[in-house]
């Protein structure tokens, strides 16, 4: 049970259409402070962290206009859980797989 306790990853897909409520300065605020409090909610715990590339992706067209869903995944380790977006993830994996079909085929002629 402790390693059950110790390492918690899930991946959710998040629906921030709530934030349009709000006014369009504080948007891309509301939607941030929705994926926190959703963390808070699913991961059971306050200890909420909001990694970098995603906190990017929801800036990344400005303060009044932020994503509409977000797919995230969330890893919680020691009472503390992680929030970072799943879609970065899988593109990493994707680039690899075509890095090496790329050198595959280099190889072959």
């Amino acid at each position: 049970m402790a390693e059950n306790e110790e390492s918690l990853t899930r991946v959710y897909t998040i629906r921030l259409g709530k934030a349009w409520g709000t006014p369009q300065y504080r948007r891309t605020d509301r939607v941030l402070n929705m994926i926190k409090e959703f963390a808070k909610k699913h991961m059971k715990t306050d200890k909420i962290k909001i990694e970098q590339d995603l906190n990017r992706y929801v800036w990344r067209k400005g303060k009044t206009n932020p994503p509409r869903t977000v797919r995230v995944r969330m890893i919680r380790e020691d009472d503390v859980v992680i929030v970072s977006s799943f879609t970065e993830a899988r593109n990493a994996e994707e680039i690899k797989d075509q890095e090496s079909e790329k050198s595959e085929g280099k190889n072959s002629e």
